[in-house]
């Protein structure tokens, strides 16, 4: 095998075989999602799968909503799911299809089937259905009505569908086989009566296609060369081939791959959707959310996404991908574009008792040392600071790199101070830092000699603005939540995932940013401006730590 074609991954092989063969001229796929919900880590992969897959071969890639049940699907999904695949970066052009807009073909398709004796209507409760299915070791059951006849099928199916039964009366299944050794072919359900105004058709239908008629099908009328799709559809491709097969149309060829796990996050709708309903989160974009709005909420760039996407590829197998590695693709792109800005979260007053009182100056700081053409900013200096409170130590040891009475530590982008004293009230407490300060000693204009081996971040606290800092943990405390056997998903949620702090202060150059900007917080992290913020408090969510720091709380 050549150097070139192991660099390929499984799907990329089957696709240059597949035009090398001449079987197809031009590659189509389509990433077809159910709107019932938001787009979630898991459907990045698919995404990017799909469409970076039809790039490369100079394909097509459709955006097809798989909305065939009313219940649960709504036009808000449609549009957020819509939002989020262009944020990522893809583009489906003017192919934007709905399988609603199929119903009169699909409903053609299962009049065929019924013609040619491979569907009957099965009037049971749905309950009796499943009970006759058996089980994978035991052959299931055949239904009373499943030898009605063509004619009285076709009768009763229209009569479905011009409304005369009650949800849940009558049922269109396939005729297979109740023995296959795939439960899956035992006589599915291909349609069910629903009284329930569909998002977009209306009232047209009362009823519905299973995703599992619908979805093969619906591959079939866009002609999609290649129907890519997660592992957990494996085994319906047999059904799917089965509905192909004895209704004669183009035949889109599956393939599945691993679905994109990541630990310490849930990718069930079902389960977000709970999370949601139950108030444990603000909605589907909070922050917390392994939702494509709630990570871009929490500030992570589309190109980190796409990154993680590429650095896992294209698998044959599940696997669980590390949390650990999607912070650090974050990181990687967060470095190249974030601002690096000063906020101090747990104020400390310093005193620079040497600098004149009620005087202050402008400083230079470069906006981000890893693309200088993003310039520079003006930083005010004054009297008065603001300091981390963690950044003092009283007794301190020799080691210690930060504030400490008797040593020398520089303040960045400003000057070297000496701490000279601290100020205690009553119950033993530092409330304020006096230090003096070295004039020659200007970052960028050094010219004292004097050694700082450690430097601080802070804030002008004549200049300072207060700010809220939103600091966000991971909101499962186990690393595969909603999988462990008699534990509910809920109760493994981390309570502590999030912690608000009012009394922040940040320096007034960021009054200027806006929701959406991710800066970098010095020594701190990376912190995305939320969209509550107004124009008299800027509300900052905190993006991922600069330190691997979860790597010590498993």
């Amino acid at each position: 095998m050549s150097e070139e074609r192991e660099s390929l991954n499984f799907i990329e092989q089957i696709i240059e075989d597949d035009l090398k063969s001449g079987k197809h001229v031009e590659i189509h796929t389509r990433f077809p999602p159910e709107p019932n919900g938001y787009l979630h880590i898991g459907h990045t992969k698919a995404i990017w799968i799909n469409f970076n897959i039809a790039q490369k071969y100079g394909g097509k890639t459709n955006l097809r909503f798989d909305d065939t049940n009313p219940t649960t699907e709504k036009s808000i999904y449609v549009e957020n799911i819509q939002k989020d695949i262009k944020w990522l970066g893809y583009d489906w052009e003017d192919r934007m299809y709905y399988t609603s807009n199929y119903f009169e073909q699909l409903y053609n398709f299962a009049e065929q089937l019924i013609i040619k004796g491979y569907a009957y209507v099965d009037d049971q409760s749905s309950e009796l259905i499943a009970e006759q299915k058996g089980t994978p070791t035991q052959k299931g059951t055949d239904s009373p009505f499943r030898n009605r006849s063509v004619e009285e099928n076709l009768d009763l199916f229209r009569r479905m569908k011009a409304g005369e039964f009650k949800d849940g009366e009558k049922v269109l299944r396939a005729k297979i086989d109740m023995g296959h050794t795939n439960m899956l072919m035992r006589d599915p359900l291909i349609y069910r009566i629903k009284h329930q105004t569909h998002h977009n058709t209306g009232d047209e239908w009362c009823i519905y296609p299973m995703y599992d008629f619908a979805h093969g099908q619906s591959d079939s009328i866009e002609n999609i060369t290649h129907s890519l799709c997660s592992l957990e559809f494996i085994h319906h491709r047999p059904l799917y081939n089965w509905f192909i097969e004895k209704l004669g149309i183009y035949p889109s060829r599956q393939i599945e791959f691993a679905r994109m796990n990541v630990s310490y996050m849930i990718t069930s709708k079902r389960k977000l959707k709970k999370l949601v309903d139950n108030g444990i989160v603000t909605g589907w974009d909070d922050p917390r959310m392994p939702t494509v709005a709630g990570m871009r909420r929490r500030g992570y760039p589309a190109s980190a996404l796409r990154l993680f996407c590429e650095k896992t590829g294209a698998a044959k197998r599940n696997n669980l991908q590390e949390i650990a590695l999607l912070e650090s693709c974050v990181k990687e792109e967060l470095n190249k574009t974030a601002h690096r800005v000063m906020v101090v979260n747990d104020p400390l007053k310093l005193t620079i008792s040497n600098y004149p009182e009620n005087e202050s100056e402008e400083l230079t700081a470069i906006n981000n040392p890893e693309n200088l053409e993003d310039g520079t900013r003006s930083i005010p200096f004054s009297k008065h600071l603001l300091i981390e409170r963690a950044d003092l130590m009283e007794d301190a040891p020799k080691k210690y790199f930060r504030l400490s009475q008797g040593r020398n530590v520089r303040l960045k982008n400003a000057y070297i101070i000496h701490c000279d004293d601290v100020v205690k009230n009553e119950a033993g407490e530092v409330i304020e830092v006096l230090c003096s300060y070295y004039p020659n000693s200007k970052s960028g204009e050094d010219e004292s000699g004097i050694k700082a081996k450690g430097t601080l971040h802070w804030v002008s606290e004549d200049h300072a603005i207060p700010c809220t800092v939103r600091e966000y943990d991971r909101l499962f405390k186990v690393e595969a939540p909603g999988v462990t056997p008699d534990v509910d998903f809920l109760d493994e949620v981390n309570e502590a995932s999030l912690k608000v702090n009012e009394n922040a202060f940040m320096e007034p150059a960021l009054k200027s940013y806006h929701p959406g900007d991710t800066v970098q917080f010095m020594r701190i992290g990376y912190f995305s401006v939320d969209e509550d913020s107004s124009s008299d408090r800027l509300i900052f969510n905190r993006t991922v730590t600069l330190r691997d720091s979860w790597k010590n709380k498993k």
